[in-house]
């Protein structure tokens, strides 16, 4: 047997684990970035029949994952929990960005008309993926980064710290290309370039200071911690923009950061006190060096 068949002969228990709402979220998730890494369109199928699920956190983690694996037999799947209007906006924008990560041509169209949805977060997403997908030639300037992530958008090709900084800042540019700007300045990662990406955290639409905010979680930076712990901190701030601060600080676990998502584990937003939970569990990771952890999660909310 092939070490390939062995791990797709894994799937049925492992979907157990991620369909079972008796186990705790941390495996769930767990088994969600094993199936994630194992994948193929049983494993698809597995991550797809998790959507009937009560946690939008769970379900919107489901539709990063079918993203990142870049798998077509997705499609289907997301382009179903993008058009029910039912579902939590927060899901449904992850349903539309991971359509275009997996960047397939036959859903533009369908992309075009949720972007003018009124929910402006889904709007934006699908002028992300409809941007990303017609630039899908475009090279971006990461050859040699450390980070693996499907991103919405390819990184800017200059390195000029102060250019990129001000197209990011900027409200009234276009959000591809600040988007662009964002990942080069991750890609950049240095003191001055996180500093700008944590002002952005006080910028633009919800949509924008969550992928800030998921980038400085990629990056690492204990610098970064004060304006991300100020986002989560904020109960006016939308609950997207704040789960993705918690788990920002869970990949960046330093001990300040695990005080404080301890102190958010009874929030009043379940997305945001699920994040906590989550993110401590990462958090774990991350000082322990579990090899076992990297193996099935790997690393997905921090690298990859």
């Amino acid at each position: 047997m092939s070490s390939g068949q062995g791990l797709v002969n894994k799937v049925p228990r492992v979907r157990e684990v991620l369909n079972d709402p008796e186990k705790s979220l941390a495996e769930r998730f767990r088994a969600l970035f094993t199936l994630r890494n194992i994948g193929g369109p049983e494993a698809v199928q597995a991550i797809g029949e998790c959507f009937s699920d009560s946690s939008a956190l769970l379900k919107h983690e489901l539709a990063y994952c079918l993203g990142q694996m870049q798998d077509k037999t997705a499609i289907p799947i997301l382009v179903g929990v993008l058009e029910d209007k039912s579902e939590n906006p927060m899901v449904r924008h992850e349903a539309g960005e991971a359509l275009g990560a997996i960047g397939c041509s036959s859903v533009l169209d369908l992309l075009e008309e949720y972007s003018k949805d009124p929910q402006l977060e889904i709007a934006q997403t699908c002028q992300l993926a409809i941007e990303r997908i017609k630039g899908s030639n475009e090279k971006p300037n990461n050859t040699n980064s450390k980070y693996l992530s499907v991103d919405p958008a390819p990184a800017e090709s200059m390195n000029d710290i102060e250019k990129l900084t001000e197209t990011l800042l900027n409200d009234k540019e276009n959000l591809y290309k600040r988007y662009k700007a964002m990942f080069a300045l991750r890609n950049i990662n240095s003191e001055e370039s996180i500093i700008a990406l944590c002002q952005g955290l006080k910028k633009g639409s919800a949509l924008f200071r969550h992928e800030i905010a998921f980038v400085l979680g990629q990056m690492q930076e204990a610098s970064s911690v004060p304006y991300l712990v100020e986002s989560l901190a904020d109960e006016n701030e939308n609950e997207m923009v704040r789960h993705e601060c918690a788990e920002a600080l869970g990949s960046i676990a330093t001990e300040d950061c695990v005080e404080v998502l301890r102190k958010y584990l009874n929030d009043k937003s379940r997305v945001v006190r699920e994040s906590c939970l989550v993110a401590l569990d990462i958090a774990d990771y991350e000082e322990s060096n579990d090899f076992q952890y990297a193996n099935t999660a790997l690393k997905s909310r921090l690298r990859i």
